[in-house]
C-alpha cells in the first residue's frame, strides 16, 4: 500500500516531505536527499527484509518472536499517562537491536539477522538500530532526535505528523536543562492556548505522512514527531549522526552558539516590529493634516523662536517645504512631547532638565515588552511615527526640528525614547545611510547631534533603549527555542 501524506496548512514548497516509489541509490540519498534536512517517504523499502514476513503478526510473527527471542530480558516503554508515552527517562526505555554508543550487550541482538540496513544508508556510521512494539494503539508524544532517523514499519502502520525545527516557537519545548527536553509541552491535539498560545499557530507547519508496512521514513534530526501506531505495529529505526553534528568541532561551540542565537534574536526583533505593526494597522485609516494641525506647527513656531542658544538658522526653508502629511507628523511628535511636560504641571518651555518629570519610563516600557510583544507600538505613538515615515523623510522632520525645536528634540530623544522607538529609530539611521553619501551622513548627525548638551548622553540614551529592545528579543529566543523562561510562572 502506498503511503499517504496530508498538508495541514501552510507549508513552505522547500520543506515539503518528498514521497520514492523506489529507493533512492546510497550517492543519491547523500548528495540529494540527506543535505537538505527534509523528510522523505520511500515506499516498500524494507519489503525484502526475513522481518516483514517472519515478525508478521498475524502470520504467526509473535511465536516467531518469542521462540527468537523469548529468554531476553528488555526495558520496556511503561506511562501513567498511556496509551500516550513522554519522554521522561524516569518512564520508559526504548530497546535496542544494536547501540554502537554503549558498551553494554543490546538484548535483542539477535533479531539483527532478520533485518537489514537499507543500502541507500549502508555507508552511515549507526549510533543505534532500535526495536518498537506495540499491542494496542499507542503514541509517542511530540519530539525531536538528536539524530537522523530512518523508521521502517515492518507490520502494521503508523500515522506521523511532523514539524520543521524552524516550528519550534510554536511547539513549547520543554527546558534545554530537562530529561524531557527534546519533548513538546503541548497537547497538539487540545492545547491550553491560555498558557500556549502561539501553539494555535502550530498546524499551519505540519504535515502528516502515514507509513503501512514496508514503508520507511527518514526523519531528519531537529524534527519533531509525533507518532501514532496502530494495534499490533512493529517497527525498527536506524539512528546516525549527521554530517554536520559530525564535522563540528567541540572547541568551536561557543561561537556557533552565540552566532546561532544571534542570528534567532535579529529574526525575533523583525518580528516583534513586524507583529507590531500589523496589530497598529488593524483597521486604522489614513487621514490628511488638517488646518488645525498647520497652525499648530506655527503656534509650536512662534512660542519657542528663543529655544536655546544652538538654534541654526534654517537656511534651506525645511519647515516650509514640509508636506501636509509631514508637517502632520512633525506636530504629532511636538505634541507628544509638550502634553508629557503638561502632564508633569509645567508650562514653560521644555528642556533638559526635565527628565523626572516626563511620563514615558523606557523600563516600564520594556516591562511591557516582556509580557506583550504582539501589539507594542498601539501604546508607543513615538515609536510609530518613526516606523510610518519614510527614511528621509524623516531625517527632514528631524532637521526642521534641529532648527526650530531643538530642546524639544532633546527631550524627546533623552527622555521619552522607549526601547521599541530607540530599535525603529536606529534601523531608520541605517536606512538613511543607505541613501545618502558620506558626506550626507556626516552633515545630518553633526547637526542632529549638535543640539545636545552632552552628545555623549543622547547617544546613551539612543543606544541603551536599542540593548534593551535586543535583550527582550534574547529573552524570547530562550522561551522559545530553548524552552527557558526568565518571566515568573503563572
Amino acid at each position: 500500500m502506498e503511503a499517504e501524506a496530508k498538508e495541514e496548512g501552510r507549508v513552505e514548497q522547500a520543506l515539503q516531505v518528498r514521497q520514492f516509489e523506489n529507493p533512492p541509490s546510497a550517492e543519491d540519498f547523500s548528495t540529494e536527499i540527506e543535505p537538505t534536512n527534509v523528510p522523505a517517504v520511500f515506499h516498500g523499502a524494507v519489503k525484502d527484509w526475513k522481518a516483514f514476513s517472519k515478525w508478521n503478526p498475524f502470520n504467526g510473527g509473535l511465536d516467531y518472536l518469542e521462540e527468537k527471542a523469548g529468554s531476553a530480558v528488555v526495558e520496556a516503554m511503561h506511562s501513567k499517562s498511556a496509551p500516550v508515552f513522554f519522554g521522561d527517562l524516569r518512564s520508559h526505555e526504548r530497546v535496542p537491536i544494536l547501540n554502537t554508543e554503549s558498551k553494554e550487550r543490546c538484548q535483542l541482538e539477535i533479531l539483527r539477522e532478520d533485518i537489514q540496513m537499507p543500502l541507500f544508508i549502508g555507508m552511515k556510521t549507526l549510533a543505534s538500530v532500535n526495536f518498537w512494539m506495540n499491542r494496542t494503539r499507542s503514541r509517542s508524544s511530540n519530539h525531536y532526535d538528536p539524530h537522523h532517523n530512518l523508521l521502517c514499519v515492518v507490520a502494521g502502520s503508523k500515522e506521523v505528523v511532523l514539524w520543521p525545527p524552524s516550528a519550534c516557537p510554536f511547539l513549547y519545548p520543554m527546558p534545554i536543562y530537562g530529561e524531557a527536553s527534546n519533548h513538546s509541552a503541548v497537547d497538539i491535539e487540545n492545547p491550553n492556548l491560555s498558557f500556549h498560545v502561539r501553539a494555535k499557530h502550530s498546524k499551519q507547519y505540519s504535515q502528516t505522512i502515514v507509513l503501512h508496512s514496508g514503508d520507511a521514513l527518514f526523519i531528519p534530526e531537529g524534527w519533531f514527531h509525533q507518532v501514532d501506531s496502530d494495534e499490533l505495529t512493529i517497527a525498527v529505526n536506524f539512528w546516525w549522526k549527521s554530517n554536520l553534528m559530525s564535522r563540528m568541532l567541540e572547541h568551536m561551540d561557543g561561537y556557533y552558539l552565540r552566532r546561532i542565537l544571534s542570528r534567532l534574536v535579529d529574526k525575533e526583533m523583525d518580528q516583534i516590529l513586524h507583529n507590531s505593526m500589523v496589530c497598529n494597522f488593524k483597521g486604522r485609516e489614513n487621514h490628511a493634516v488638517t488646518h488645525e494641525d498647520s497652525e499648530g506647527i506655527h503656534v509650536f513656531d512662534s512660542n519657542h523662536q528663543r529655544e536655546g542658544s544652538k538654534v541654526n538658522r534654517d537656511k534651506h526653508g525645511l519647515l516650509q517645504q514640509l508636506e501636509p502629511h509631514a508637517l502632520h507628523l512633525l506636530y504629532e511628535l511636538l505634541s507628544l512631547v509638550h502634553d508629557a511636560v503638561k502632564v508633569s504641571g509645567q508650562d514653560q518651555a521644555v528642556d533638559s532638565n526635565y527628565s523626572k518629570d516626563l511620563s514615558v519610563n523606557p523600563r516600564a516600557e520594556y516591562n511591557q515588552i516582556t509580557t506583550d510583544s504582539s501589539c507594542l507600538m498601539e501604546h508607543d505613538p513615538v515609536a510609530n511615527i518613526f516606523w510610518a515615515v519614510e527614511p528621509l523623510l524623516l531625517q527632514r522632520i528631524l532637521l526642521v526640528m534641529v532648527n526650530h525645536f531643538p530642546r524639544t528634540l532633546e527631550a524627546l530623544i533623552l527622555h521619552m525614547l522607549s526601547p521599541t522607538a530607540a530599535e525603529v529609530l536606529t534601523r531608520k539611521f541605517d536606512e538613511m545611510d543607505q541613501l545618502s553619501t558620506k558626506e550626507q551622513q556626516d552633515e545630518f548627525y553633526q547637526l542632529f547631534y549638535s543640539i545636545f548638551d552632552d552628545q555623549y548622553a543622547a547617544m546613551d540614551s539612543i543606544l541603551n533603549g536599542k540593548e534593551l529592545f535586543n535583550f527582550q528579543a534574547f529573552r524570547n529566543v530562550l522561551d522559545q527555542y530553548l524552552g527557558v523562561s526568565t518571566n515568573k510562572p503563572k
